[in-house]
């Protein structure tokens, strides 16, 4: 039989992110392409006992729980980011989801109609593009620079397009690592507010900072959530998505959602459609391991931003050879990525089919820009999945790659 796709599925098909999870499968094969943490400091030993404990004492876990979510869960985030990051959520305000990317998709589907204008920063991840596509959303390209959205180019845009939504990431960007300013951060939520758009900032990488009590600057900032400035989250005039796929382990699938309970409301009853609820079994994993007395998350975290922060500077060291002479980029302070502008002349697409066949991947900028053509000379490479050992020999493939290239050019 011959099936008949909708339009839009061209967009999930055509990703080459299937051929690179197909070749990562094998042993010897180098991702630096995926947005993955690292596998070797996953908290094993404490995550067995948690699941131990909730199946040996809560049956209940194997049922059907809350849609909405584990009720003890969501009240472990609200206390959690009632202290730490100034966000006064009630209950009702909470929605778990099955990572942050249903989140996204969920406001997605309740918010833009066919056709609906939605603002992104550019570049921007490439799962939030092809929510979007699916959507049928139009979207448009807000450029931005070090400190963030430029405020001109957003409220001409706002002006000339109308836009449902504006997707951000303020704390180290997907996939540039930017680290919005506190000035820019206030100055976007006004713009917004003051135009009624409401902002989706996706915050899963704002806990992996990258601290230096040696010295003062941008290594050792840490600005509020554009939620939090938003009257402590009262204001009405942001989403905020979370995740615990950095932090913790993805294959748990939990991220959440927070923001005014009509949003919550809605989204809510939408993902009672999709999937009726996230794994309840693995929601109480979480808190039983977020309680656990044997594991402290922020010492985790502290853990991850320390390791992450090492493999950086691993690549920031193998990015000086002459391979990457002509290359510019600028170190983020967090996050999980290192945006590269390439070599003049070399295209990513061309430069990941190289890469692939020696055994490495990287993402092409291409699929990170609603327009290719912006992406075509640009590369996201992630230095968090990779063990050191993995980096080196990973960015040693693909810096024979570039060289290839550049002698023939």
């Amino acid at each position: 039989m011959k099936y008949s796709f909708a339009t839009r599925a061209e967009w999930i098909m055509g990703s080459p992110f299937k051929h690179i999870r197909l070749n990562s499968q094998q042993a010897s094969f180098v991702s630096l392409a995926e947005e993955l943490p690292a596998s070797d400091l996953f908290p094993l030993e404490a995550l067995h006992t948690a699941a131990t404990t909730v199946l040996s004492s809560h049956p209940m876990a194997l049922q059907y729980g809350d849609a909405e979510g584990f009720i003890p869960l969501r009240e472990w985030i609200r206390a959690e980011w009632k202290q730490h990051k100034q966000m006064e959520m009630n209950m009702n305000q909470i929605l778990l989801t099955t990572g942050s990317q249903q989140a996204m998709d969920l406001i997605a589907r309740v918010y833009v109609d066919l056709g609906d204008a939605v603002l992104v920063e550019n570049p921007t991840s490439p799962g939030c593009l092809q929510i979007l596509r699916m959507q049928g959303a139009t979207i448009i390209p807000v450029e931005g620079d070090q400190e963030g959205l430029r405020l001109q180019s957003l409220d001409e845009l706002i002006e000339r397009h109308h836009p449902k939504l504006l997707f951000v990431s303020p704390n180290f960007s997907n996939p540039t690592g930017v680290l919005w300013s506190m000035d820019r951060r206030k100055q976007v939520l006004d713009c917004c507010r003051r135009h009624k758009v409401l902002i989706v900032e996706d915050d899963s990488y704002g806990d992996l900072y990258f601290e230096d009590t040696r010295t003062e600057g941008p290594f050792s900032r840490r600005y509020p959530t554009l939620c939090a400035l938003d009257e402590h989250g009262k204001g009405g005039q942001v989403l905020y998505i979370g995740s615990f796929s950095k932090t913790v382990a993805p294959g748990l699938r939990i991220g959440f959602a927070m923001g005014h309970h009509q949003l919550i409301e809605v989204m809510g009853a939408a993902k009672q459609l999709a999937d009726w609820q996230s794994s309840n079994l693995n929601q109480r994993l979480l808190y039983q391991l977020l309680e656990s007395t044997t594991f402290d998350w922020h010492e985790h975290v502290a853990l991850l931003r320390r390791e992450y922060r090492i493999r950086l500077r691993l690549m920031e060291e193998l990015l000086k050879r002459p391979a990457w002479r002509n290359a510019r980029y600028h170190l983020p302070t967090g996050g999980m990525f290192l945006w590269i502008q390439l070599p003049g002349g070399l295209q990513s697409e061309l430069l990941l089919k190289s890469s692939i066949s020696k055994g490495v991947a990287f993402c092409p900028g291409t699929l990170c820009c609603v327009d290719k053509k912006l992406g075509m000379e640009a590369i996201r490479l992630n230095f968090t999945h990779p063990g050191r050992d993995e980096l080196l020999l990973g960015m040693h493939l693909i810096s024979e790659a570039v060289n290839e290239f550049t002698a023939r050019s």
